[in-house]
């Protein structure tokens, strides 16, 4: 069996399913993006009935909206636009109120609300309610039953925050581990991979959200991806200039990768390396605080409470969270595809990653007052819930992270301790080219003495020398891939299957040699299995992270619910009415009961069934039935409504406003023949 070099093996196959199946249920689960200005007033209110038209309606956020002329839509009973189009900006101090003018002579009738705009953090929100002029009447507007930021759009639009979050850590952090934990590994190639792929990801994933940000806040139509003057109009709005800003900075982080894994790499001497370095460490800090800041002006810390100690918090933690996260990607990567890494870039790595943690609880608990604000929104509310199970995996991270501490000790003692017989490891791998082709002798007995000396090397060497060609430049790849380079096959052998030969062979002690050195060492082993489950963990939290920055925050809730309790989320659960009335209309076949249902049973649009019975409970048919709802207390009614006749017995109506809550007297006209009707009522209460 063909010994290879190491891989992440099915353990870590097994962890990133997991993860990627967590994260699918995380992002299928989220809501679309929620409101982060929440509706908290409107002039008229939902469901209210006036006796004279407006002259205006108006909006009352709970912060600072992007408004455009379409963002107030006010709909006659015909679907017809019944406003002028032009939205004025009524905002005074703390007050966020906008208004939309209406046209002159509007006729009786129910009006339809539709309104949809930016809020201040970048997501889009949208909503609708309906009032009536003069009465209630039916309405031919149909809302459109998908919210905005929702669909195909929506989720491609989260799948790409998700990724330009991952790799700005991979990134930053990345840089961050070559320069403070392992300057080496600006010359090993899987490291420079690794994050010239974070640059990658996250350069493609803001191309994206600024193509689908027209979409994603307007139609929801994957085809206005194309729309250039939806481009046009995102670039000239806060977020689009964000996102521009961010690619601009991505052009410098650029030249920043290009030094660390070019002039710095090669550079031999100390001081220029450490003057470079110096260099390198200040303007990498200016770019990725730059890069960070593009998320914190557009979106939470920009809004809300204290805004300007909310914004240089929001770029410490994320820079706190790329140090780690990325650092931690970096160091898995060089664990598994660059295994001499010396010990003392893994200790200091973990002195910054403790570093990091002290920066995420300190600015974390600062975000989590700002955005929450109480006990009850913690653990009421959809960010307070998302909060709580984000607390809970940084726990988990934390206590993965204090094992990995312990293998790093562990490392560090046997070290000292001189336990480890590989001492210095790096130079040992320098050591492996020269020790497999020795002036003068030939290779095939410098595999010969391998096999001496370990049994299981002789037996990988054997079946490694009998491969195919093809296994060949596998081992060799995996070799370079672990920055160990096969020598060159002696000029001197003119037979190029003797050549093919040696070279297998060489391989094969190579190979061996390493993965004798990692059995034997299984701290490093511990080492990379704890840092592979931490990385593991920190993809989902990732994960909730990106949701929990689509959630409208805990604090605007409640403020929204207790503007608005009737539609609020702490608001009494809805109950719909059901009343008898016995009826007796005097004539033939006049007696019977009225049973009728009122549904949801609150202020705003029911819906309305009446079933008429004989005192036998059989269905009734009658000629005529009416209702009329009054509200004596505010002197409101009565309200006329005529149900539409369903079948034998039912009758039923659709959109019953109710403006106000209070005990309604709800009155039925029951008309049995030409001559007899009477008139039945009852008071409930509603809402």
């Amino acid at each position: 069996m063909t010994t290879t070099a190491p891989r992440l093996g099915t353990a870590l196959a097994r962890l990133l399913i997991l993860a990627a199946a967590l994260l699918g249920t995380l992002l299928a689960g989220a809501a679309p993006a929620s409101a982060h200005a929440a509706l908290t007033g409107s002039d008229p209110k939902d469901g209210a009935v006036v006796a004279t038209a407006p002259t205006e309606v108006n909006l009352t956020f709970s912060e600072q909206v992007a408004m455009s002329p379409d963002s107030i839509r006010v709909l006659d009973p015909a679907g017809r636009r019944a406003d002028t189009g032009e939205i004025r900006d009524l905002c005074s101090d703390s007050l966020v109120r906008y208004g939309v003018a209406l046209r002159a002579g509007l006729p009786d009738g129910t009006y339809t609300v539709a309104w949809q705009t930016v809020s201040a953090d970048s997501h889009p929100i949208s909503g609708a309610f309906t009032f009536s002029i003069g009465a209630p009447s039916a309405t031919s507007v149909a809302l459109p039953d998908r919210p905005v930021g929702g669909g195909i759009v929506g989720t491609l639009y989260g799948i790409a925050r998700y990724l330009a979050y991952a790799g700005f850590a991979v990134l930053v952090g990345g840089g961050a581990f070559v320069l403070a934990c392992w300057p080496r590994g600006a010359s090993v190639r899987p490291v420079q991979q690794t994050v010239v792929r974070g640059w990658l990801v996250l350069t493609g994933a803001t191309l994206a959200m600024l193509l689908l940000r027209n979409p994603y806040t307007g139609s929801g139509e994957l085809s206005d991806v194309f729309d250039l003057a939806g481009l046009k109009a995102v670039l000239e709005t806060k977020t689009g200039a964000a996102l521009t800003s961010r690619l601009l900075l991505l052009g410098a982080a650029a030249l920043f990768v290009a030094v660390l894994f070019g002039s710095y790499a090669r550079r031999t001497d100390p001081k220029e390396k450490k003057d470079l370095s110096f260099g390198l460490a200040i303007g990498g800090t200016v770019v990725a605080a730059g890069i960070a800041g593009t998320w914190a002006l557009a979106e939470h810390a920009s809004t809300g409470l204290q805004p300007g100690i909310a914004m240089p918090v929001d770029i410490l933690h994320l820079l706190a969270v790329a140090a780690w996260f990325g650092g931690l990607t970096t160091l898995l990567v060089s664990l598994y595809r660059a295994p001499h890494v010396e010990r003392s870039a893994v200790e200091r790595f973990s002195t910054v990653a403790f570093g990091s943690v002290v920066v995420l609880a300190a600015t974390g608990l600062y975000q989590s007052w700002r955005q929450v604000g109480s006990w009850s929104a913690l653990t009421g509310t959809r960010y307070g819930q998302l909060l709580l199970v984000k607390i809970g995996l940084l726990c988990v991270l934390l206590g993965i992270a204090w094992i990995s501490r312990r293998w790093i000790r562990r490392l560090a003692d046997s070290k000292t301790t001189g336990s480890d017989q590989g001492t210095d490891t790096a130079a040992e791998a320098a050591s492996e080219p020269e020790t497999a082709s020795e002036p003068g002798q030939d290779p095939a007995a410098t595999a010969q003495g391998a096999d001496e000396a370990d049994t299981e090397t002789a037996t990988e060497g054997q079946a490694t020398a009998s491969a195919p060609a093809p296994a060949t430049a596998a081992a060799a790849s995996e070799e370079e891939a672990a920055g160990t380079v096969t020598p060159a096959v002696d000029e001197a052998v003119p037979d190029p299957e003797r050549a093919a030969q040696l070279a297998r062979q060489r391989a094969a002690v190579a190979t061996a040699r390493r993965k004798r050195e990692r059995d034997a060492d299984p701290e490093r082993a511990g080492l990379r299995r704890s840092v592979l489950t931490e990385a593991a963990v920190a993809v989902v939290l990732l994960a909730v992270t990106t949701v929990l920055t689509s959630t409208e925050p805990g604090r605007t809730e409640e403020e929204a619910a207790r503007a608005n309790p009737a539609s609020g989320p702490a608001a009494v659960p809805d109950r719909p009415v059901d009343i008898r009335l016995p009826f007796d209309t005097g004539g033939v076949d006049g007696k019977g009961v009225v049973r009728l249902s009122l549904d949801p049973g609150r202020t705003g649009a029911n819906g309305l069934h009446l079933f008429v019975e004989r005192p036998n409970g059989k269905p009734l048919d009658v000629p005529e039935i009416k209702v009329a709802l009054t509200l004596e207390a505010k002197d409101i009614g009565p309200l006329p409504v005529a149900p539409d006749r369903i079948q034998t017995g039912h009758w039923s109506a659709s959109g019953v406003q109710i403006p106000l809550s209070g005990d309604w007297r709800i009155q039925v006209t029951v008309r049995t023949s030409d001559i007899d009707q009477t008139t039945v009522e009852k008071n409930v209460k509603i809402g």
